[in-house]
Protein backbone atom coordinates (compact mmCIF):
# COMPACT_ATOMS: atom_id res chain seq x y z
CA UNK A 1 0.00 0.00 0.00
CA UNK A 2 1.11 3.69 -0.52
CA UNK A 3 2.55 5.21 2.16
CA UNK A 4 1.66 9.00 1.80
CA UNK A 5 -1.01 10.86 0.11
CA UNK A 6 0.66 12.14 -3.01
CA UNK A 7 1.60 8.16 -3.68
CA UNK A 8 -2.07 7.64 -3.47
CA UNK A 9 -2.82 10.18 -6.04
CA UNK A 10 -0.34 9.22 -8.18
CA UNK A 11 -1.71 5.63 -8.56
CA UNK A 12 -4.80 7.02 -9.23
CA UNK A 13 -3.80 9.25 -11.69
CA UNK A 14 -1.81 6.34 -13.63
CA UNK A 15 -5.12 3.71 -13.10
CA UNK A 16 -7.18 6.56 -14.91
CA UNK A 17 -5.10 6.75 -17.87
CA UNK A 18 -4.51 2.88 -17.82
CA UNK A 19 -8.36 2.94 -17.66
CA UNK A 20 -8.81 5.30 -20.59
CA UNK A 21 -6.58 3.99 -22.41
CA UNK A 22 -7.93 0.19 -22.26
CA UNK A 23 -11.09 1.67 -23.32
CA UNK A 24 -10.32 2.49 -26.72
CA UNK A 25 -9.77 -1.26 -26.94
CA UNK A 26 -13.52 -2.14 -25.99
CA UNK A 27 -16.94 -1.53 -26.55
CA UNK A 28 -17.76 1.74 -25.09
CA UNK A 29 -20.94 -0.11 -24.15
CA UNK A 30 -19.21 -2.82 -21.88
CA UNK A 31 -20.65 -2.79 -18.21
CA UNK A 32 -16.96 -2.85 -16.79
CA UNK A 33 -15.40 0.08 -18.66
CA UNK A 34 -18.84 1.42 -17.28
CA UNK A 35 -17.82 0.90 -13.83
CA UNK A 36 -14.26 1.44 -14.16
CA UNK A 37 -15.32 4.99 -15.97
CA UNK A 38 -17.54 5.68 -13.06
CA UNK A 39 -14.67 5.05 -10.71
CA UNK A 40 -12.71 7.11 -12.45
CA UNK A 41 -14.93 10.23 -12.30
CA UNK A 42 -15.30 9.96 -8.97
CA UNK A 43 -13.25 11.72 -6.71
CA UNK A 44 -10.33 10.74 -4.61
CA UNK A 45 -12.37 10.27 -1.18
CA UNK A 46 -10.33 12.35 2.06
CA UNK A 47 -8.78 10.30 5.06
CA UNK A 48 -6.61 7.47 4.96
CA UNK A 49 -8.68 4.32 4.60
CA UNK A 50 -11.65 5.99 2.55
CA UNK A 51 -8.83 6.65 -0.19
CA UNK A 52 -6.93 3.48 0.08
CA UNK A 53 -10.60 1.78 -0.50
CA UNK A 54 -11.02 3.77 -3.71
CA UNK A 55 -7.48 3.00 -5.12
CA UNK A 56 -8.05 -0.42 -4.38
CA UNK A 57 -11.57 -0.83 -6.58
CA UNK A 58 -9.95 1.72 -9.53
CA UNK A 59 -6.70 -1.13 -9.04
CA UNK A 60 -9.50 -4.09 -9.18
CA UNK A 61 -11.71 -2.33 -11.79
CA UNK A 62 -8.53 -1.98 -14.08
CA UNK A 63 -7.57 -5.46 -13.42
CA UNK A 64 -10.93 -6.38 -14.69
CA UNK A 65 -10.70 -4.47 -18.03
CA UNK A 66 -7.00 -6.41 -18.46
CA UNK A 67 -9.03 -9.52 -18.15
CA UNK A 68 -11.56 -8.79 -20.50
CA UNK A 69 -9.32 -7.62 -23.15
CA UNK A 70 -7.00 -10.35 -23.19
CA UNK A 71 -10.13 -13.34 -23.20
CA UNK A 72 -11.85 -11.18 -26.15
CA UNK A 73 -8.21 -11.55 -27.48
CA UNK A 74 -8.00 -15.30 -27.22
CA UNK A 75 -11.53 -16.05 -28.74
CA UNK A 76 -10.56 -13.72 -31.95
CA UNK A 77 -6.77 -15.41 -32.08
CA UNK A 78 -8.69 -18.94 -32.27
CA UNK A 79 -7.66 -20.83 -35.39
CA UNK A 80 -10.36 -21.73 -38.03
CA UNK A 81 -11.18 -25.35 -37.96
CA UNK A 82 -9.17 -27.12 -39.92
CA UNK A 83 -10.34 -30.42 -41.92
CA UNK A 84 -9.74 -33.62 -40.06
CA UNK A 85 -6.73 -35.44 -41.82
CA UNK A 86 -7.23 -39.18 -42.09
CA UNK A 87 -4.90 -41.08 -39.92
CA UNK A 88 -4.75 -45.00 -40.94
CA UNK A 89 -5.53 -47.49 -38.28
CA UNK A 90 -2.50 -49.97 -36.90
CA UNK A 91 -3.89 -52.89 -38.46
CA UNK A 92 -3.72 -51.01 -41.81
CA UNK A 93 -0.28 -49.99 -41.11
CA UNK A 94 0.82 -53.50 -40.22
CA UNK A 95 -1.05 -54.59 -43.57
CA UNK A 96 1.20 -51.90 -45.66
CA UNK A 97 4.45 -53.55 -43.97
CA UNK A 98 3.82 -56.59 -44.35
CA UNK A 99 2.80 -56.31 -48.06
CA UNK A 100 6.15 -54.26 -49.09
CA UNK A 101 7.97 -56.79 -46.91
CA UNK A 102 6.20 -59.65 -48.84
CA UNK A 103 7.01 -57.92 -52.31
CA UNK A 104 10.65 -57.57 -51.48
CA UNK A 105 10.88 -61.31 -50.38
CA UNK A 106 9.15 -62.42 -54.07
CA UNK A 107 11.92 -59.90 -55.69
CA UNK A 108 14.87 -61.13 -53.53
CA UNK A 109 13.67 -65.04 -54.65
CA UNK A 110 13.29 -64.20 -58.53
CA UNK A 111 16.84 -62.36 -58.69
CA UNK A 112 19.47 -65.94 -60.25
CA UNK A 113 22.15 -66.59 -57.82
CA UNK A 114 25.69 -66.16 -60.08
Amino acid sequence: MPETAADVENLVLRLRGHVNQLGFLMPSQEPALLRAQQLCSAGLPEGYLPSRVHLVRLAEATHELIAKIRLDDVGARRPARRLARWTPQINVLRGAVFAVALTCLVWAASVPRT
